[in-house]
């Protein structure tokens, strides 16, 4: 077949899935039909595209659930995860959310966090690249949501999953995780509940400027309980959750380095540890119209985390070991809002959506348990979005206030005062507009889109307090003073079904915060700032292609199945980024290439191979000497027992090719830094659904994220 014909072949594959996945409606007199028993079987869909949003299932893709959860999202198109870039999809920044809510951590502590989280306890990945005036302006670009739900029965229902893998460098490291969770509805209440734990050795060789050299060597421990409660209040709802988590991590660390002429070596150990308590509470008032909503909901969360540094000079004088750093913070996010939305009668079809949010945030952080910085943010807001249908045009107009109370106070360690943070006290209006044409309801659409968000600095980023490794060469350290950073972003994107895609964004970003390195004679110096301004372009297609149109005539193509889960396919994803920066005189763009393939082989064995390559290009103030990211992930599945049981084979980063390796460019001399992990693991994860004999069991409401349906755009 000619390659030319891909094009037409790939319309009819997608085509294909859309109506392999939905049920055709027939169409029905005026006269009411009794029905004795209806089953109705939903496929999940792999990627779904909505107007504001694109959903990743996670419960149904073996080679996304095989590991920890950042390994799956790092195999995500498009997706990057990154110690330079942090999170970021299509060019956006991501504000990361679990179930609706916001995380409220970063940096290394969130990578740590979603290391310790198995990704076979994700349902699915929500990734909203056009978040409305329902969502909170601090949101920034774009929000990244993290859905660990499950259905709920009318029975007792319990699922096992568990995973192990190893690397083998210079030593055999393993890494193994399990969890259950049991669920279950009767009369009265609904409940669910979620453990696990996970374990996970690894190393990671570091070289910055040739005058430090570190050899880690880590163990990170994390254990987790996720429970949620439903009561029927009447005709009402109350949601009641609770979240707790424990990690840990210990890093054992040979260092070399080179200060003043002198050259000496080290062996140090750091120490951390965190715990996250969340509690939230939701009423949601019941209509007789179903299209109608009126929701109240409040929580808490506190996140504790403590970081210690223990150092022993080796060569030249070895010395007893001694505590070098000693560091504590402490929040507390408290947060309140309530939502109502009901039809009107506007054009063809409409709705209009209004709420309230409060949200209050208190950090204090301390040094050798003297505090060192006391910090408080206060938000306010209203929101009013009205939507609305004509034709084959959806319109969205959306308008957000938001009122904002930052102050607090750092201690001077010049003179020993406690200084006034830079306040920011102000009123801020945030528009939010969206036009989409339905090219071929449900098939085919065009859309533009427009919002203006905040980004409040996150407590990495304001914290004083070294929260990382250092020694004589390395020095960590944040900025109490960081200003809100205000973005304007656009976006126009053609949709094909949930599979092909093409489109445009731009973000034109005030006050940005970014991370510069530099270096004084042989002390490197990282810490936060913001900058004045940072234009943004990303334009990315992706595309999928059936193997069939090599092999198969078309009329055979014409009779074939096409749902995705049963056919083999590649699919193709290419993105180009460019970052403008006033400091940066000669910007360089880089590419994002991704490549997927399924192949279904004999016995429904599912293999998957998935590579991604990033070329060369500046990320804020950081130049790749090599690809930020280049990897090869391969995956075999096979389900057992009526598909109640999976079991996969994995390798990630096959040939080893994945590390950081780049150079500073905003300030003379460059910083040259390179870090390795043992990215190139191998290993398997089993899942299974213990079977029930109760033969009317049926699904009712998801439990942890109950505020967020799955037809609408809302959390």
């Amino acid at each position: 077949m000619k390659v030319k014909s891909i094009l037409p072949i790939s319309a009819l594959f997608l085509s294909q899935i859309y109506f392999a996945q939905e049920t055709p409606k027939k169409e029905t007199d005026d006269k009411e039909k009794q029905i004795e028993a209806v089953t109705i079987t939903k496929t999940k869909k792999a990627v779904e595209q909505k107007a504001d949003r694109t959903i990743y299932d996670f419960s149904e893709q073996p080679h996304l659930n095989s590991g920890n959860t950042l390994e799956g999202l790092q195999k995500i198109p498009g997706l990057v995860v990154s110690e330079v870039a942090g999170m970021v999809y299509q060019g956006k920044a991501l504000d990361v959310y679990m179930d609706g809510r916001p995380l409220n951590i970063y940096s290394t502590q969130l990578t740590a966090y979603l290391e310790g989280l198995p990704a076979n306890s994700i349902e699915k990945i929500e990734i909203i690249t056009q978040p409305g005036a329902e969502f909170p302006a601090t949101s920034g670009g774009a929000i990244i949501n993290i859905v660990t739900s499950r259905n709920a029965k009318s029975y007792l229902s319990a699922t096992y999953a568990g995973g192990y893998r190893f690397s083998n460098y210079e030593h055999f490291r393993s890494k193994f995780n399990n969890s259950l969770t049991l669920n279950s509805k009767n009369k009265w209440f609904g409940w669910q509940l979620n453990v696990g734990q996970s374990y996970n050795e690894s190393e990671t060789r570091s070289t910055i400027d040739e005058i430090s050299r570190l050899y880690n060597d880590n163990y990170n421990r994390n254990q987790y309980l996720r429970s949620a409660f439903t009561f029927d209040v009447g005709q009402d709802r109350l949601l009641l959750n609770y979240n707790l988590t424990f990690g840990s991590s210990d890093r054992y660390v040979d260092g070399y380095s080179l200060f003043e002429g002198k050259e000496s070596t080290s062996k140090d150990k750091t120490d951390q540890s965190n715990t996250r308590n969340e509690i939230t509470a939701t009423y949601q008032k019941n209509f007789d119209d179903k299209n109608k909503k009126l929701e109240f909901k409040g929580s808490y969360t506190n996140f504790n985390n403590n970081f210690g540094q223990a150092s022993q000079d080796v060569s030249p004088l070895p010395s007893e070991m001694k505590n070098v750093l000693n560091n504590g913070s402490n929040q507390n996010v408290y947060n309140f809002r309530v939502d109502y939305s009901q039809p009107i009668k506007v054009l063809d079809e409409g709705k209009i959506s209004l709420g309230a949010y409060y949200d209050q945030l208190e950090l204090t952080a301390e040094n050798f348990n003297v505090e060192n910085l006391d910090y408080k943010s206060k938000t306010t807001a209203f929101y009013s979005e009205a939507s609305a249908t004509k034709g084959k045009m959806d319109l969205v107009l959306g308008l957000r206030g938001e009122y904002y109370n930052i102050n607090g106070t750092s201690l001077n360690p010049d003179n020993g005062n406690y200084d006034n943070l830079r306040s920011f006290e102000k009123f801020k209006l945030f528009p939010n507009a969206s036009v989409q044409y339905n090219i071929i309801p449900k098939i085919a659409s065009f859309n533009i889109n427009y919002n203006k968000k905040i980004t409040l600095p996150n407590v990495a980023n304001l914290n004083p307090n070294n929260n990382r490794y250092s020694n004589d060469n390395i020095d960590y350290s944040g900025n109490p003073n960081l200003q809100p950073t205000i973005f304007d972003n656009f976006e126009i994107k053609l949709t094909a079904l949930n599979y092909a895609f093409i489109g445009y964004n731009f973000t034109n970003a005030k006050n940005q915060v970014v991370q510069k390195v530099s270096r004084t004679g042989d002390v490197i110096s990282q810490t936060s700032d913001n900058i004045g301004r940072m234009k943004t372009h990303n334009f990315n297609i992706g595309f999928p292609i059936p193997l069939a149109v090599f092999n198969t005539p078309f009329k055979e193509i014409m009779k074939m199945d096409m749902n995705p889960d049963k056919v083999s396919f590649i699919f193709l994803y290419g993105a180009y980024q460019l970052q403008q920066i006033d400091e940066v005189i000669d910007p360089k763009g880089y590419w994002t290439y991704n490549v997927t393939g399924q192949f279904i082989l004999p016995f429904s064995v599912k293999f998957i191979a998935n590579y991604t390559y990033l070329t060369k290009g500046n990320s804020d103030f950081f130049y790749p000497n090599k690809s930020f990211y280049n990897t090869l992930n391969l995956s075999l599945s096979k389900k057992f027992n009526n598909d109640r049981m999976t079991l996969t084979l994995f390798a990630n980063d096959v040939f080893n090719t994945n590390e950081t390796n780049l150079r500073t460019i905003n300030a003379i001399p460059n910083v040259f830094i390179r870090n390795k992990n043992d990215t190139r693991n191998f290993g398997l994860s089993f899942n299974y659904k213990i079977p029930t004999k109760n033969k009317l069991a049926k699904e009712s409401p998801n439990l942890l994220n109950q505020e967020k349906k799955e037809e609408t755009s809302t959390l």
